[in-house]
């Protein structure tokens, strides 16, 4: 081919698209993703442009390049639809995919021929001379695919519309995105203790830029429920449930929100139609396992537990969770949910088995895999009765400098236990020991150094204790 492929993969690097935004597929379940946004296109009747190009570059990562090429043909179709007046500003993305595809296509002439089309609207559109630009749109749309590719991606997400709504701060769709991101950083915050971040006033100007939207209803109503305002945040669950009543996404915030409000029957009956909408939802799925564990463990609180409608929820939730772990193997939390639910129905080896399976996994995110370590932990101390297994994998928790809800939920749970022990009076040096580091852990040292010290009273020559009290009186 007369085109020379190193300079042409150059100029390829240059364009802003999917291919050059360092999206990595080990991040998300492209299966999962691609029946994400295939289910948004059926149900999300207006614009689609940024579902086709993402799913475009989805296809690429599934090696169905054709497919990917469809896709594209579509978001053209949608931006002469949509945008019949702008349709080289809106096409940049687009364009740079369809070159990335057929370069990978080995299909050069092709892939130049789009690189051009690039490279020739930037400097029409740009003021520089070098034809460099940055549009809103195309900061947006960056921002859309961070957002799908997951929490590994949030932050990016939110400084991508942050750029966009520079230029143009009452754009709805920017608005929309932003209020997304902060609402993802916002739940993995809380989960982790920070500060909730100025959050409700997004959401509270995307919800009026975009009256018919009801996932950012939904995520206002969920984000009033963190601030224990509840009440008022039902109202825009009813308000969206009256809009889109067959709205798959928005369903499943619902769900959520009536879960979290211990109102559980309805959550599943909401969750019920949104599977029958989309069978396929790993979220539906997932939910509706928390809801059957949730009433499994309600009934288990009764005197008399009606055993026969234990079994029966238990299986479902077996079942549901199942799906889940197959189609997206990625999500880790699910793991431990399966584990607890055999657990709950005497099913200790299988339970072993699910969290051996993703304990020993070095993919999983601190936080996800401090509560990994929680439940395990549980399961050790509550159903095999092995306080000291419990104690350690409350400590591999705690080991996780990650300063997360999960941290301090296995923090309580190893203090509480080691308390226990001593206060029964079986408190060995060991135990003395695990509390020093416990509280070694936890930055406390002058309890740190007090609970070494009575292990040392208890075993004088353990070298263990006196290397930690040591290094502890050192760093005073």
């Amino acid at each position: 081919s007369t085109i020379s492929k190193d300079s042409l993969k150059t100029s390829l690097l240059q364009l802003e698209c999917h291919f050059t935004w360092n999206l990595q597929k080990e991040d998300v379940a492209l299966d999962t993703l691609e029946e994400t946004i295939l289910d948004h296109i059926k149900f999300v009747k207006e614009c689609n442009i940024t579902d086709y190009n993402i799913l475009s570059y989805v296809c690429h990562l599934k090696n169905s390049n054709e497919e990917g090429l469809r896709n594209l043909q579509k978001a053209e179709e949608a931006i002469q639809e949509h945008h019949p007046g702008e349709i080289a500003r809106r096409s940049l993305v687009t364009w740079g995919n369809y070159a990335w595809i057929y370069y990978h296509m080995q299909r050069y002439e092709e892939a130049q021929t789009y690189v051009s089309k690039v490279e020739n609207s930037c400097k029409k559109l740009s003021s520089t001379a070098d034809g460099k630009i940055q549009l809103p749109e195309v900061c947006a749309e960056q921002g859309w695919a961070s957002l799908r590719f997951g929490k590994n991606y949030f932050e990016r997400a939110k400084d991508w519309f942050e750029n966009a709504l520079k230029s143009e701060p009452n754009n709805p769709d920017f608005n929309a995105g932003y209020a997304i991101a902060m609402f993802r950083l916002d739940s993995s915050a809380e989960r982790d203790n920070k500060r909730l971040r100025p959050c409700l006033e997004a959401l509270k100007q995307a919800v009026e830029l975009n009256p018919n939207n009801t996932t950012l209803l939904a995520l206002l109503a969920l984000h009033l429920q963190r601030l224990k305002r509840a009440r008022e945040g039902e109202r825009y669950i009813e308000e969206g449930l009256q809009k889109t009543p067959d709205f798959p996404v928005f369903l499943r915030y619902a769900a959520s929100f009536y879960r979290k409000r211990g109102e559980v029957d309805k959550a599943e009956k909401i969750l019920k139609r949104a599977l029958a909408l989309t069978p396929n939802s790993v979220i539906v799925h997932h939910q509706l396992g928390l809801c059957y564990k949730f009433k499994i463990i309600d009934l288990k609180k009764a005197r008399y537990p009606p055993q026969k409608e234990v079994d029966n929820l238990i299986e479902l939730a077996i079942f549901h969770l199942k799906i889940v772990i197959d189609k997206k193997p990625v999500f880790f939390s699910a793991y431990s949910d399966l584990g607890e639910i055999y657990a709950l129905g005497k099913r200790y080896e299988e339970a072993e088995k699910v969290f051996q399976e993703v304990l020993q996994r070095n993919d999983v995110f601190c936080d996800v895999k401090q509560g990994i370590y929680f439940s395990y932990g549980n399961f050790q101390q509550f159903y095999m009765k092995s306080e000291s297994k419990a104690i350690k994998y409350y400590i591999e928790g705690l080991k996780m400098e990650n300063d997360s809800y999960r941290r301090k939920q296995c923090s309580e749970a190893v203090e509480k236990l080691l308390q226990q022990k001593i206060r029964r009076g079986l408190g060995h040096a060991t135990d003395f020991g695990t509390s020093g580091l416990v509280h070694k852990l936890n930055g406390r040292r002058q309890e740190a150094i007090e609970c070494y010290e009575k292990a040392l009273a208890l075993d004088p020559n353990n070298e263990e204790y006196l290397n930690a009290l040591a290094e502890l009186q050192l760093s005073i």
